[in-house]
């Protein structure tokens, strides 16, 4: 089967989403230059009109990863306004919903524990997030410095910690439990 014919120019925009795929079915070493280009069936020169170079790609994959996981989600929980419960339902309804982009989270925090620069991204990143969700418990639990940060610890724990969990819940959905979570966190 012969490849697509090559488009003039492939936008920025899909070689970072065909980067952000790799990166989550293999990690770093499966975003390659050439397998980008294969995938998106086109000729790997029009790679370097939009990046220098193989790192350069790595770097706005990160870029775009913290957009999507802390920008966009903060943007959209306090998008519709309401209190800090509603902004948490939002949060754990957009965790339920990652898909990708949680299996792009995953890989970078593989990626993190051999390679230190993007040990220091990813802890900047979790404190971005960190700092949102203390926000809100202390909105919910008022001047209790304690309670704020165990929630939000909590709250953090589950969104990472649920998708290596395998066990079943009874009778119960993997979603109602989650739901069941929200509503102890936010009382």
């Amino acid at each position: 089967m012969n490849p697509m014919p090559a488009r003039v120019r492939t936008p920025r925009t899909e070689w970072i989403d065909a980067g952000l795929r790799a990166l989550a079915a293999g990690g770093p070493d499966a975003v390659r230059v050439e397998s980008l280009a294969h995938a998106l069936g086109v000729t790997k020169g029009g790679f370097y009109w939009h990046f220098k170079n193989r790192g350069a790609l790595l770097d706005e994959l990160l870029n775009a990863w913290e957009r999507a996981m802390v920008d966009d989600v903060i943007a959209r929980a306090e998008a519709t306004g309401g209190d800090a419960r509603a902004k948490l339902r939002r949060l754990f309804a957009e965790a339920a919903t990652a898909g990708e982009l949680l299996r792009v989270d995953l890989a970078i925090r593989d990626w993190a524990r051999r390679d230190e620069a993007v040990a220091d991204r990813l802890k900047r990143v979790d404190n971005r997030r960190m700092d949102y969700l203390r926000s809100l418990f202390r909105e919910i639990c008022g001047d209790d410095d304690e309670e704020s940060e165990a929630r939000a610890m909590l709250a953090f724990s589950v969104f990472i910690g649920n998708h290596f969990i395998a066990a079943d819940h009874g009778t119960r959905t993997r979603g109602e439990v989650l739901r069941l979570i929200t509503k102890r966190l936010e009382a």
